[in-house]
């Protein structure tokens, strides 16, 4: 969980949950959900995957065809009572990356718009609030063209979160706004949940900015939920092959396992140039499968992960140590993607300071240097759970 995130139903705070199945043409999408007030729950994959269309579905923009959806302790659609609730009335937050800021409006105003008592003392006061909390003291009476774009996107959250929604859906909100600046968004929405403890579903093609804001994430592929689960697992070591290749694991190897090292915890797996240590699987034999077949597994390993050399790091307690041809160095902000051949292709990322300083180029020889304990077996390939299996 990440700093700052409440659970339960502190402060007044309500949880959001339910699950939908909806029909768009010929794509099918049916996902689930729920999510702790002040907890973020990511919804990660491709474009087309559904992760827009889940949030219209929550919103009462897309009407499903068949659901449950509670917001806020408040049951606001569900197919077999009847209830449709109008998307006005759903008491949400609701904001994408275009932020729509009302031009003619200045930016207290803009943010007092979804506010009935704007003009009391009650309203100005949220107002102040709201331009404290994210830094917009001294830019109320200023159009939004006269705004940096950082700017206009924190007035932007601080119009949804002024009438106190009781969840707040973002769409890849800081996808337009540089590195830095979505960094700091990132810092003062987490600062904003830790005051105002809201659930909130966030879509975005940005591993960082999952691993960042996530306290949970869901990756949808072609309408289904593949995996839901704590960042870090999901989007460092994923178990499924499919969720690997969604998430942007940049080395994956199909090998044979040669021999199981028990004492170690490890296994030896080799193929095609390459002999790698990874964690030891109780369910795999070291030996022969029942078709007489040497066991087959898939390594990941994430580029991060891999340290370069340029000597063999005999001494180092690290149990994968590879030699390699640099084929390719590309700049991959805030640093580089330094791929080597080493047998087979091995992608790693360095920082601009350690690319100067090791003068790495193309034809170099390098050492790919990695614990055992960072590869990961992955499976290939279980079908993903429906909404009906988690108990929709």
């Amino acid at each position: 969980m990440k700093a700052g995130a409440v659970t339960g139903r502190q402060n007044g705070g309500m949880a959001a949950n339910g699950w939908v199945q909806c029909q768009v043409g010929n794509f099918h999408l049916e996902t689930h959900w729920e999510i702790e007030p002040g907890q973020v729950l990511v919804l990660f994959g491709p474009s087309g995957a559904g992760k827009s269309s889940t949030l219209r579905a929550i919103t009462g923009l897309l009407r499903p065809v068949r659901g449950h959806v509670e917001v806020g302790g408040r049951v606001v659609y569900d197919s077999s009572d009847g209830v449709w609730v109008p998307t006005h009335r759903r008491r949400l937050g609701y904001l994408t990356q275009q932020y729509h800021l009302f031009p003619h409006l200045k930016v207290a105003a803009n943010i007092a718009f979804g506010l009935q008592d704007r003009g009391s003392p009650a309203g100005r006061e949220r107002v102040s609030e709201l331009s404290g909390l994210f830094q917009l003291g001294g830019l109320e009476d200023r159009y939004p063209w006269e705004l940096s774009g950082g700017q206009q996107q924190r007035v932007a959250l601080a119009r949804a979160l002024a009438s106190r929604p009781a969840m707040l859906l973002l769409d890849e909100p800081f996808a337009s706004l540089d590195a830095e600046l979505r960094r700091t968004l990132r810092r003062e929405l987490r600062a904003m949940l830790a005051q105002s403890p809201v659930p909130v579903m966030l879509v975005t093609h940005d591993r960082e900015e999952a691993l960042a804001l996530g306290d949970s994430v869901q990756v949808i592929d072609q309408g289904r939920v593949l995996v839901t689960g704590d960042p870090l697992e999901v989007l460092g070591q994923p178990g499924q092959g499919r969720v690997a290749r969604l998430v942007g694991v940049e080395n994956l190897f199909d090998l044979t396992v040669q021999e199981r090292n028990p004492r170690d915890g490890t296994m030896t797996c080799v193929g095609q140039g390459l002999r790698l240590e990874v964690p030891l699987d109780s369910h795999i034999s070291g030996g022969l499968e029942s078709s007489g077949e040497p066991d087959r597994v898939t390594v990941g390993i994430r580029a991060s992960d891999i340290i370069l050399a340029k000597e063999d790091l005999s001494g180092s307690s690290a149990r994968n140590r590879l030699r390699g041809q640099v084929i390719s160095v590309e700049p991959r902000p805030p640093g580089y993607a330094v791929t080597l051949d080493c047998g087979q292709t091995l992608r790693c990322h360095i920082t601009g300071a350690s690319l100067e300083e090791m003068g790495i180029q193309a034809g170099q020889q390098l050492w790919a240097v990695f614990k055992a304990s960072s590869c990961f077996l992955v499976d290939e390939d279980r079908p993903p759970r429906t909404a009906s299996e988690d108990g929709a």
